[in-house]
């Protein structure tokens, strides 16, 4: 049966990511991550005004960080990033967005509103210990599961009428 062979690997999410992604409406963004082989690892429909968020596991601290994005007006734009504490790399720069408190002990840069260059960024992603993932809703999607220690590309795709 191909529903087993499809669960019993890892190909498993992608092929039903990617199945998610034709069924989606042709004039709808697609957030997408693709191996430096051209493969696209994931493909989401992405509508005007939705968020996700990329969370990983801080490589010394190991608690989650989270930079937030919307696809806003046609572009991926970085919204807002949540640090838990101001462990090594984690600080807020002034003139970039506004700090406030989680009420945890961490802290949101709110207001960041940058734009994504090109509407793609590069990221090596992490091993299992850092374990890269995209955030959609409540769903959690392991990049590294999918491509450790690899580069790959997030981007957000747009329809050819756009």
């Amino acid at each position: 049966m191909i529903v087993l062979r499809l669960l019993t690997g890892r190909a498993w999410l992608p092929a039903l990511l990617l199945c998610m992604s034709q069924a989606a409406a042709a004039d709808e963004a697609l957030l997408e991550v693709v191996g430096t082989d051209g493969e696209r690892l994931v493909s989401l429909p992405v509508a005007e005004g939705e968020g996700w968020c990329l969370e990983w596991n801080h490589s010394v601290e190991g608690f989650p960080v989270l930079d937030c994005y919307r696809h806003r007006d046609g572009r991926m734009v970085l919204v807002r990033s949540h640090l838990p504490d101001f462990a090594a790399g984690l600080d807020h720069i002034p003139g970039r967005g506004r700090q406030v408190s989680d009420g945890e002990g961490g802290y949101w840069i709110e207001a960041i509103d940058e734009p994504v260059p090109g509407n793609a960024y590069r990221l090596r992603v992490g091993s299992m210990r850092v374990d890269h993932r995209l955030v959609i809703d409540d769903t959690r999607i392991s990049l590294s599961s999918l491509a450790e220690n690899q580069r790959v590309t997030i981007r957000l795709s747009l329809p050819p009428n756009q």
